[in-house]
């Protein structure tokens, strides 16, 4: 299901005018896609920001150009302004809702593991993995159980859940969690006795030469 965003097309691409719709809460973006011509417009940048918090990233949004001529999209770059943490630009990318295409989809660690309880460290070493979908079947996140992993479990990308609606394109054997034993006093020992610096043959020798 798609969400609706108003836009407007956008004819003039002076400096002046642009600065104009940023100030009035607009913000210029462009509609591109394969085999279609690039289109300038301008969205309402709380209406942009509510709907991919909302919607998540991966959103099928339903751009409404001119009220008459809508096109389904996907939010596929943004610029910010870091300083004043507003948006500059953004780019929007027609989608074939019967075409399938690669996305990059969350991954949550969900549940207790009782290796943690046991005082093990949990470490998430893939936050994403690389889905090929259609775009009305894109998953808002994939959910990882971790509620049976004990100290020394390593669970790896074959491992996660399977759906008939999307391929994983990650390799099989990449790691996506596992979690570690806690570090002993003796492995800090040991850290710091390997970044002790060794002692030079030439200084020993002269210092030998020198007695």
């Amino acid at each position: 299901m798609s969400v609706t965003l108003k836009a407007i097309k956008r004819e003039d691409h002076a400096r002046s005018t642009t600065r104009n719709l940023r100030e009035s809460g607009q913000v210029p973006a462009v509609v591109y896609g394969k085999d279609k011509e690039t289109k300038s417009i301008a969205v309402n940048s709380i209406e942009l920001v509510k709907t991919v918090r909302d919607e998540g990233r991966n959103a099928i949004i339903s751009l409404d150009i001119d009220s008459g001529n809508s096109v389904d999209v996907m939010l596929h770059d943004y610029q910010m302004d870091d300083i004043k943490d507003e948006l500059l630009h953004a780019d929007f990318y027609i989608v074939n809702m019967g075409e399938a295409m690669d996305v990059d989809v969350s991954i949550r660690l969900d549940g207790d593991a009782p290796g943690v309880k046991d005082g093990g460290i949990m470490q998430q070493a893939l936050y994403e993995a690389k889905l090929r979908v259609k775009p009305n079947a894109i998953p808002e996140e994939i959910v990882l159980d971790v509620s049976n992993m004990t100290m020394g479990d390593i669970i790896i990308v074959a491992d996660l859940p399977k759906s008939s609606e999307y391929e994983i394109l990650e390799d099989d054997d990449t790691t996506v969690a596992t979690i570690l034993a806690p570090r002993t006093d003796d492995d800090v020992e040991g850290i710091e006795n390997e970044n002790a610096e060794p002692e030079l043959v030439g200084e020993v020798q002269k210092d030998k030469n020198e007695e």
